[in-house]
């Protein structure tokens, strides 16, 4: 007997994706928390505003993480913007090769997860909600 209450699993691709993005939101708020206990008198201000966008921005990911997870599509799209904004962080540090590697492939293999079909099924794209049709012909 199964349950049919029971949530479906994700798709493998977007089980990556929400990983990945988890990953990259539990490192933002990792960074904001190294910054506040590297906070100095010199420069509070600048520190103290970099650990907050860092915290924030580190949450919002961890729950754009949850929301794909769960088959969110708000969640789409703050993950999608982050992995480009990773690749041109990427693109600036490829002079320290390692770090701007590790942050392409991170990115590079969210971004896949994010843009294969069965994860753009599994969020609802390019698929009429049921009864779209019926509700558009009782319109006319």
């Amino acid at each position: 007997m199964t349950n049919a209450a029971a949530p479906a699993r994700p798709p493998l691709p977007l089980a990556l994706a929400a990983a990945l993005a988890g990953l990259q939101g539990a490192v933002m708020v990792l960074v904001a928390v190294l910054e506040v206990l590297g906070l100095s008198s010199d420069r509070l201000a600048m520190g103290a505003s970099t650990a907050f966008f860092f915290a924030a921005y580190g949450v919002l990911l961890i729950a754009a993480a949850g929301g794909l997870w769960r088959g969110g599509v708000w969640a789409r799209g703050p993950v999608l913007i982050t992995q480009l904004i990773v690749l041109g962080v990427a693109w600036t540090l490829r002079d320290h090769v390692g770090v701007a590697l590790g942050l392409a492939v991170v990115a590079g293999a969210a971004l896949v997860g994010m843009l294969h079909p069965a994860t753009i099924a599994a969020l609802g794209g390019g698929a009429e909600p049921e009864g779209a049709d019926q509700a558009s012909d009782s319109r006319d």
